[in-house]
Order: C-alpha cells, then structure tokens, then sequence
C-alpha cells in the first residue's frame, strides 16, 4: 500500500519523494513542476509539462519539503514556493474528489440519502460507502462499508459532498463497482494525508446531527 492507504499493483509506476528519498508508487505522489516564473505548481492530475518534481501525499512530508528549501533543490535551481502550498494542495485534491463523485452521480454510479444508500448495501451495489466526517457518529453506525474499512471514505465534509451531489448536504453516499469508484478510491486516499485533523475548510459548519434524508 502508499502511504495514503490504497493498494497497489508490482507494475504500478515509482518515483522517488524528495522528502524522504524513497520510491514509492507515483498515486501515493502528489507531482509538482516548475510554472511561470518560477514558481512551483501542484499538478494534481500530473498532466502537466516539465520535469515532475514528487512529494509524498503527506502535509507533513509537504510542509517540510517547504519549510527547508527542497524544491530548489530537486529542481537544481532557486525556484518560487507558497507559503500555503499545503493548504493549495488539499484543496485542490478536495475539488478533485468532488468532481469524480460528482461525475460518477452524472452516470448513475454514484447515489446519497441514508435509505438509499441502505438499498444498495442490502442489494450489493455499493462498491464504496462515503460519510461525512463532520456526521453524527450514531448516524454513520448505522451503515456499514461493504468490503472491511478499505471500502470507506469518511475524509470529506457533509458540506464538500453536497458540492458533489447538488445539494446544501450529504452524509451519506456509496459508489458502484467501476473504474470511477477505483478513481475516487485513490484520490480520497491521497487527500487523507493532506487533510487538516478537523477536516474544516472555509465557510464549513460542523453539522454535529444526522439526518436519514441526508
């Protein structure tokens, strides 16, 4: 597994984390590269031109690659580095998992609401059970991850995945079998070890209560 937690494959690509000077799978990564003016830019999808420089999906790993200069030095030259760069990162990863549920609801493979989620647990179509972080503990008991607590994302907001259902709130949603829920699998997963303890983002409120319509 990387660090983040997902599995991985013998093919799967490495690429060395300048923090810890280990290879690892590059969907444990998160692949920077040198932008206009030198600036280092986080290349969440890793489309990006360049020469990919290769943080392990850690904050702390990402605030001390900030904090002494290491990007300068992967890139062989003095290079420009937000202070925030942590807090870009988690966010960008945050929208990332959005729009990926966002996509999977588009295509029918995503669903939320506590009774629907219920069915497809009870039917067997729920590859992967989402719950808001910021849920009730009572509430969120009351369903169980398909497959052992691999198959469980709990690392977004009752806020963040409204976003991906359009709607103000969500604290329970589930994922289909298919390439899309292997996608949102690794993505959250990266996210994990970016994201805050609280799981706070501006403008959040943390819901404390559970709704079975949610």
């Amino acid at each position: 597994m990387t660090r983040g937690g997902q599995k991985t494959s013998p093919d799967d690509p490495e690429r060395k984390c300048i923090v810890s000077g280990e290879s690892q799978p590059k969907a444990g990564l998160i692949r920077f590269v040198l932008g206009p003016e030198d600036m280092i830019v986080p290349d969440i999808l890793a489309r990006l031109p360049g020469r990919g420089i290769y943080v392990a999906a850690d904050r702390d790993a990402l605030t001390k690659a900030v904090k002494k200069n290491l990007f300068s030095r992967a890139a062989r030259q003095p290079v420009k580095v937000a202070d925030d760069l942590p807090d870009l990162v988690e966010r960008l990863l945050v929208q990332r998992v959005i729009d990926l549920i966002s996509l999977g609801r588009k295509a029918g493979d995503a669903i939320c609401g506590y009774e629907k989620v219920k069915d497809w647990l009870i039917k067997g179509q729920a590859r992967t059970l989402i719950q808001a972080s910021d849920g009730s503990e009572r509430g969120k008991e009351k369903l169980r991850p398909p497959n052992g607590p691999e198959s469980l994302i709990s690392c977004l907001t009752a806020g963040e995945m409204g976003l991906a259902f359009s709607r103000e709130r969500a604290i329970h949603a589930a994922l289909a079998a298919g390439g899309l829920n292997n996608r949102v699998v690794e993505e959250a997963a990266r996210l994990v070890g970016l994201r805050r303890a609280d799981g706070k983002q501006v403008g959040d409120e943390i819901a404390g209560k559970d709704t079975k319509d949610a």
